[in-house]
């Protein structure tokens, strides 16, 4: 048998364990836990292998959404699965002459003091088996429901949305940017009465870089006098592609697929009244509004999404680091790296953010392209030098209390969890620790998530 502890951490004031070991006919109660009158504990002695279980609050049967849970023929039950006890054997260590000794205030504390604090060791957890049906039903259900529903269902009933002159000079269109917390904009072109295009931050990296390669030494007057549109044109030879937009009247689906098919991370919404002259800008699509949609319909159902009922770490999903391997490895840099390498990583590899760790692999912070927009603030772009200043000194710039930028989460918490947390406008990733060390294991953004959960069904 094996102590096995179960947590209840939503309040109440009479809580009890029930489940399978009980005969579902027995009650276990549950103890308040000292300081905090939302949890609640037992320990109960099971035999290894998977148990179902419900607690009672109230009198009311509850299921915790942030523990695995799963709808059977028994209905919604928490599932938990009990491993058998480690057996450590110690090694028979003998002397000169062939005899035992005997270990008595720990024979080997060095070695187990170095293998605790070797950075490649990671806690072994084990998870239920994906399966492929999970992730079939989840993709159609979740497909037919975002094709019942129209764009205008992301518009909100009040708030404000931005169009930058395409005439506006560049440092101007990136101080607003900076200001207003945007990592997008749209372009009005005022002489054909449109909307022509989308700034990003990826735009100003861009802009940056290519001062820094030619060594312009009147950056200042550069970025003063060039407007947005002739850099777009001009400076950095982009290849001009038709703007990529949706009408209010489309299906979120259709918001999805042009996001994800586009590899873009966000598109207007363009209304054009019939016989008007002018389209009207109603909002900005993105991923993140979707989630939030998805999150409102189904946190309470989310049984028939079953793939948001696994945990992270059991689902293809995200970057990881080498030790836990992937379809993608997880990419991190130190402080002190130049801001330079910073910014062609994040290029070159088609990354929109990088996790900064210390040493051991710890989290400090995360450096994203949207960050670099702060260089706009009191015109330091023209002051500071890519290959000389380093990624800490950037983030200085960046006004952390603005918007929450990032999350964290562990392997253990579920896809609603994530789902829940990147629903807020202002996050766009989700870093995976270490429970408890907060060392970096993995990395989740808005489109891991749809790429995952998301199948066209046009």
């Amino acid at each position: 048998m094996v102590h096995t502890q179960f947590v209840w951490p939503h309040g109440g004031n009479q809580v009890f364990l029930c489940g399978d070991f009980t005969g579902w006919v027995k009650y276990q109660q549950m103890v308040p836990v000292e300081g905090s009158a939302m949890t609640f504990v037992t320990i109960c002695d099971l035999p290894p292998g998977y148990h179902k279980f419900k607690f009672l609050v109230d009198g009311v049967w509850r299921v915790d959404h942030q523990q695995f849970f799963k709808e059977d023929e028994d209905g919604m039950n928490n599932i938990i699965l009990v491993k058998p006890p480690e057996i450590m054997i110690q090694p028979l260590v003998v002397d000169d002459c062939g005899l035992p000794i005997m270990d008595i205030d720990g024979l080997d504390d060095h070695h187990h003091a170095d293998n605790a604090s070797t950075s490649s060791n990671i806690p072994h957890e084990t998870f239920l088996p994906l399966r492929a049906e999970d992730i079939e039903t989840t993709r159609n259900r979740l497909s037919q429901h975002l094709s019942s529903y129209q764009v205008d269902e992301l518009i909100p009933d009040s708030g404000k949305v931005f169009a930058l002159d395409a005439n506006l000079s560049v440092e101007d269109a990136f101080l607003v940017m900076h200001a207003e917390g945007l990592a997008v904009a749209p372009l009005w072109d005022e002489a054909n009465h449109q909307i022509s295009g989308m700034l990003t931050a990826s735009d100003f990296i861009m802009i940056l870089m290519e001062l820094q390669r030619n060594h312009a030494i009147v950056a200042n007057r550069v970025l003063e006098v060039s407007s947005v549109s002739a850099w777009k044109e001009g400076k950095l030879q982009l290849q001009r592609r038709p703007l990529i937009k949706v009408d209010p009247d489309e299906t979120l689906n259709a918001v999805a697929y042009k996001i994800l098919h586009n590899h873009i991370s966000s598109v207007p919404v363009i209304y054009v009244a019939q016989g008007a002259t002018f389209p009207q800008l109603l909002h900005v699509a993105c991923l993140s509004g979707l989630l939030k949609h998805i999150n409102r319909h189904f946190e309470y159902r989310i049984g028939y999404l079953p793939l948001l009922q696994q945990p992270i770490g059991s689902l293809p999903i995200g970057s990881w680091i080498r030790d836990i391997g992937g379809a993608r490895e997880l990419l991190t840099l130190l402080s002190h790296e130049l801001l330079s390498d910073a910014l062609r990583l994040l290029l070159d590899e088609h990354i929109s953010s990088v996790p900064i760790v210390d040493s051991k692999g710890t989290l400090v912070n995360i450096f994203s392209r949207s960050d670099i927009t702060s260089l706009a603030k009191g015109n330091v772009y023209a002051r500071i030098q890519l290959d000389h200043a380093t990624v800490a000194q950037a983030l200085q710039l960046v006004d952390m209390k603005a918007h929450s930028r990032f999350e964290t989460c562990t392997r253990s918490d579920t896809l609603q969890r994530v789902i829940t947390l990147l629903s807020d406008p202002g996050v766009r990733r989700v870093v995976v620790v270490e429970g408890g060390t907060q060392r970096v294991l993995g990395l989740i953004t808005l489109r891991d998530v749809f790429s995952l959960i998301f199948i066209d069904s046009r």
